[in-house]
């Protein structure tokens, strides 16, 4: 059986949050990680109201997403 590797490295979603505020960008590389964290369905449920915030800041115009 063939494991699947993770390209990404280990985060947090805390980390990830601060991360992108800090810079005021959401990058390819936090999209990926917050998809993974979303399909990985073992939030909590302040992982899921941190999410729901970025969201929120990129909907208001706060943060930038860049390609």
């Amino acid at each position: 059986m063939m494991k699947t590797q993770t390209l990404l490295p280990q985060f947090t979603i805390a980390e990830l949050v601060f991360q992108v505020y800090h810079s005021g960008l959401l990058t390819p590389t936090h999209r990926q990680q917050l998809k993974t964290a979303l399909l990985n369905d073992s939030l909590t449920e302040e992982d899921q109201t941190a999410i729901n915030r970025l969201l929120h800041a990129v909907r208001r115009g706060w943060l930038k997403v860049v390609d």
